[in-house]
């Protein structure tokens, strides 16, 4: 009997990736910026009992703003079981996430410094 190849890459099953669990330590936005903290820098190199999916979203992450929408579509990933990576990594400190503001939180119409953002992430394309 032919021994039986270990699943790779998308056929690992999401609840695999997330240890069982559907809900994120924190509610993160669809269009909220994930960005590398020293700390994630410094642990991709020691792993510190993180898979190799933390390792892919830090480098991803790292020296660049990336939405949750983003992470996920590029690792081909279910937005929910990106939104519980993303906040077990902000819960250790490996990623900062940057929540949009809303409007009523702002005096002004629409928010300068979310337009200097979007600005900022149009002239980086």
């Amino acid at each position: 009997m032919a021994e039986r190849e270990e699943p790779t890459g998308a056929l690992v099953r999401p609840y695999a990736v997330t240890r069982g669990r559907t809900r994120p330590r924190l509610e993160i936005a669809l269009e909220a910026l994930i960005e590398t903290t020293v700390r994630g820098r410094s642990s991709g190199s020691n792993n510190g009992g993180h898979g190799r999916e933390h390792q892919y979203i830090a480098a991803l992450c790292d020296g660049r703003l990336q939405s949750l929408a983003e992470i996920a579509a590029r690792m081909s990933l279910p937005l929910g079981v990106a939104r519980v990576l993303i906040a077990d990594m902000a819960a250790d400190g490996l990623v900062a996430v940057y929540e949009p503001t809303s409007l009523e939180e702002s005096d002004d119409a629409v928010g300068t410094e979310l337009l200097e953002r979007v600005l900022s992430g149009l002239r980086r394309l």
